[in-house]
This record gives C-alpha cells, structure tokens and sequence, in this order.
C-alpha cells in the first residue's frame, strides 16, 4: 500500500464545493509539487463534530485526530469527561441541535449516541449542510431509515454508517466465492451471534427484563431529558445507561440491530439481497420493555437475475460472474442470537467449533462456514477462486472513515490520507442513503419479535426499494404504504422542535 506521504490532500475547501463531489473532478497531486514533505496544509483540514462520544463515538473521535475536532456533544458529563478533557479547544455543547446550528464552521459530524438518537443526529446534521458518520445501526426503526435516506437524498453530503468492515478483503472473498459457484446454487444463509449474551455465563447487556420501579434522582452531570430525546417519557434509573440501552425497545435494536449491519452485509452483496419477500420470527419469552433473551428470525428472499447487484460499489469495472452477474434462486436467511445457532452441517470436521458469533452459506455442492468452504473434499476440488473483486476498478473514490479517510481503487492501488472526496457515493452500501436501504431490510425482523406469531409480508418485491407491506398477525393488520410515510419536515417530532 503506497503511503499518502507521496501526496497531497485535495483541500477541504474544494471538497465541500459542489464539483468535488464528482469522481472525474478527483486528482491526487504530489505534496512535493507544493513544497509540503507530506504534511496536510491548515486549508485541508475538517472542522468536526462529535455527538454522542462516551463509548464507540469516543474510538471514532481518536480516528479523527489529523482533524480540527471542533465541537463536541453529550448530555453526560461524567461518562463523557474523559472526551471533553481530551480535545480542550472544541467548544462543549448538550444539545446538538444547538451546536449544528451555531457553529458555522463545522464540516462533518460523528455520531455515537445510542440508537433511537442516530435519525435525529443525523438529520439536524444534513439539514444543516454537514456531512455525516452515523454509527451503525443508521436509524432504530423503519421509517426513520426512510426518512435518514430522503435526507440523505436530498443534502447531497458525503455520508456514511459504521460498518466499515465491509471494505474488507473478506467481504470481497465471500463475494467471489459464491460468484465462482465454489458451493454452487446458495439456497440458505445462517447468521448467528451470543449477544446478548457472553459465552455461557455473561452477558454484554441485559434483556428479557422488565422495567424497574425504583426513581432515584437524575445525577447533576446527566441531561435526562436530552437523554430520551424522541423516546416516549420515563423516570430515570441507571438500569438504561451506559450501554445497557441496547436491550431496551424505546433506546437500543437488540443483538439484532447491535450486530446485523455487520454480519448481514457481507451475505446481502454475495447474495445480492434486497427486499425480503416475508420475515417470521419465534423467540425466548417477549415482554414490552426489552428484547427477549434469545430469537430465530427467517428472511424469505426471490429469487435474483444474472444482473450485477448495482448497489455493491466492490463490482465497478467488472462485469458478468465477476460482478456476480449470476442467475440465483430463492433463498432464505436466518438469524439466531442469544446464544442459538444452526444444526451443526454434515461434513464439518470432528473438533471443528461453528463458533458463538458466526456465518454459513449452504449450497447444493457444499457450504461456506466462517470464510472456509466445506467439505474439504469440495475445497480441494475446486480450489481458491481468482481473485476480481479486489477494489473499484480503475475508479477512484474516497470513503469516509473516521482518520482513515480511504481511497480504494486507482491504477496504484489503495491510498490513504485526510482529504475527502465522493461522487455521491450511490455505489456504496456504507453511505447513508443506501444504508437506510440495509436497515430498512433488517428492521422487520426486529418488529416481528414484539409479535412472534406474526408474519411480515411485502406486497412488492424486487428492485422495489421498500415495498409497501403489510404486518399480519391473529389480532390486527397493519398496512403502510409509501405515500403514507411523511416528509423529512413532518417527520420530525416534537421535541425536536420544541424551544430550546
């Protein structure tokens, strides 16, 4: 990988323009050219911002250092000392409508809040001109993704969620084993993770618990108030933070949310998955305060044509079975958590673990089990395939990633620097607008375990970015259409517009 000390940034300011965010407009320049040795000039840094940054939103903030962090947000004090204290110079805000409205001179933000914040973050954030990274999950329901996505849409910022593993090279293996036909026809995928869960006796955060009914004060370091945000009002009680919102249906998304933008996304590009045709979900004990200890939740997907998947940036500059260009059949896809897993596969190896947190590929040749292809007979047979899907092609583009900013592709392979630069990022599944998509697709599995009994269906499916669809279970049927869904203006909700 060659070094950015061979060139120069493009400056922020030609960046924030609107030509900048064409590819063709994109140049590197050799920083010995301007007399530089390397260093990024005052002019080519980024004013950022960070929201929410006591736990993952601080690492993503320390990733952001060859910036100006410029202003920073949390409404708790105590749990975000260590941040504010880090980066003296950023003025200190709790509200972050406030701070995307008075400073002017922030570029982008980085957002770490917990989940039923990440919409809202991110929409003040666009509606004010800044370019955003939203932890992952993008938004804590379906209509927020919606929402997200139309903003997203209509900003034309440079976006992008924290699944940033899918640059990787494993990503683009999966890809090309599947395309290779290494296991043939894919009729089934198995995603599964320990969460909540840790191991056999711990845990990462509670669920499958009701609400306390203790009210002890609020700490004078915490903003309660801000804290909701758009979740529906209660007393305080240190049962819902830190961290331990993730189990919480008004707060967090569950093992679901917490781990599916992760594992899933590699599966939806070698599979080429869109829309799911229905999705069933049976679980532990549900009550309505937190997630249940452990589920099973089954997509149903079409089957695809041999046409390549337009929203997987990995294919540009490929074209046929490379770009995974493939006929593919009907295909289900299923997720387990707390601990549950699929039935261990015929030909695995005695001795050989599936792992507490994994991912398997079951074809009609053989199935692919955490990047491995099994039987090893079938391995042998068919051997590594050739390696396509290694970049963009001749295409250069620079994905947002907190302190590395990354551009992947060009004739001299990857680079690295602090500059950044986006055609919009269509191609992308990292970028907002289409990782609203991805959650989008993955929510309905967390709807259908407040009604495990239920089935989600769509009454659209395929190349139909969310379908209308219906929720059908023994007591209500719910239908939502497209034009039922308000605009990003009506969508925001009370308190966001309430007098601060």
């Amino acid at each position: 990988m060659k070094k950015m000390t061979s060139h120069t940034p493009i400056t922020r300011r030609r960046f924030l323009g609107g030509a900048s965010l064409s590819v063709a407009a994109f140049t590197l320049v050799p920083s010995a050219v301007l007399g530089l040795r390397g260093q990024t000039p005052p002019s080519g840094k980024l004013n950022v911002a960070g929201i929410g940054f006591g736990g993952q939103g601080g690492h993503d903030l320390a990733q952001m250092e060859s910036e100006n962090i410029v202003a920073l947000c949390d409404v708790d004090k105590n749990h975000a000392a260590h941040i504010f204290k880090k980066y003296p110079q950023a003025k200190q805000f709790t509200d972050y409508r406030r701070m995307v409205e008075e400073v002017k001179e922030i570029d982008g933000v980085v957002i770490g809040t917990p989940d039923h914040h990440h919409a809202f973050a991110s929409i003040a954030a666009l509606k004010h001109g800044k370019h955003v990274y939203c932890e992952k999950p993008l938004t804590h329901s379906v209509w927020e993704a919606r929402q997200v996505s139309t903003a997203a849409r209509e900003a034309k910022r440079a976006t992008q969620m924290g699944n940033q593993g899918q640059a990787s090279k494993e990503t683009r293996r999966l890809c090309e084993l599947v395309w290779a036909g290494t296991i043939g026809k894919v009729h089934e995928a198995h995603i599964w993770t320990d969460r909540p869960s840790n191991g056999l006796f711990n845990e990462y955060w509670p669920q499958g618990i009701g609400r306390p009914k203790e009210t002890p004060p609020v700490p004078a370091s915490l903003d309660w108030d801000l804290w909701l945000g758009p979740a529906p009002e209660r007393p305080f009680n240190p049962a819902y933070l830190p961290f331990k919102w993730r189990g919480w249906w008004d707060f967090g998304t569950g093992a679901l949310g917490d781990i599916g933008c992760h594992a899933m996304d590699p599966v939806f590009r070698a599979l080429k998955l869109g829309a799911p045709i229905s999705v069933q979900a049976s679980s532990s004990r549900v009550n309505t305060e937190t997630f249940p200890m452990g589920s099973l939740v089954t997509y149903e997907y079409p089957a695809r044509t041999a046409e390549p998947q337009a929203i997987n940036c990995h294919t540009r500059g490929l074209s046929g079975a490379q770009a995974g260009g493939i006929e593919m059949p009907a295909c289900k896809l299923i997720w387990s958590d707390g601990g549950l897993r699929p039935p261990r596969p015929d030909g695995l190896p005695e001795g050989q673990r599936m792992g507490d947190n994994g991912c398997m590929l079951v074809g009609d040749q053989g199935f692919i089990l955490n990047g491995k292809v099994y039987p090893e007979a079938r391995a042998k047979e068919v051997g590594e395939p050739a390696q396509h899907v290694i970049g963009l092609g001749s295409a250069k583009v620079i994905l947002l990633i907190p302190g590395k900013v990354t551009a992947i592709g060009g004739p001299d392979g990857p680079v690295r620097g602090t500059a950044v630069v986006a055609d919009e990022m269509r191609a992308g599944m990292d970028e907002l607008k289409v990782a609203g998509r991805l959650d989008a697709d993955i929510h309905p599995g967390v709807i259908r375990l407040l009604g495990p009994d239920a089935l989600y269906q769509n009454d659209r499916v395929a190349k139909q970015a969310w379908p209308a669809g219906r929720l059908i279970s023994s007591r209500q049927v719910v239908r939502v259409s497209k034009s039922s869904v308000p605009t990003m203006q009506l969508a925001l909700p009370s308190w966001l517009r309430r007098a601060r």
